[in-house]
């Protein structure tokens, strides 16, 4: 288990970097999960805050729905990771 449901705010999220993830919760009723790797140069992500997900090397941010770069010099979008919700449990892998 990630996480408990219950510890992820709408609209935020956390990294889990002994695990290479970051879950998100974009929505009450919805999750989602990416690689914890910046497509930029490699950095893990740092934090979720305001909406997005940071990098802490070079700026780069990235969307909590899609892992889409908001901000860069990233180019390319965050890769999803599988994650089951199970109860108020949050699992990696589908």
């Amino acid at each position: 288990m990630l996480a408990g449901a219950h510890d992820l705010p709408v609209g935020g999220g956390r990294v889990f970097p002994e695990h290479n993830v970051v879950v998100t919760r974009p929505a009450a009723e919805g999750f989602k999960a990416f690689d914890a790797i910046c497509t930029h140069d490699g950095c893990t992500l740092a934090e979720v805050t305001e909406g997005t997900i940071r990098c802490p090397c070079h700026g780069s941010r990235f969307t909590i729905t899609d892992g889409a770069v908001v901000t860069g010099p990233a180019k390319r979008a965050l890769t999803p990771r599988g994650i089951t919700v199970e109860g108020d449990s949050i699992i990696l892998g589908s």
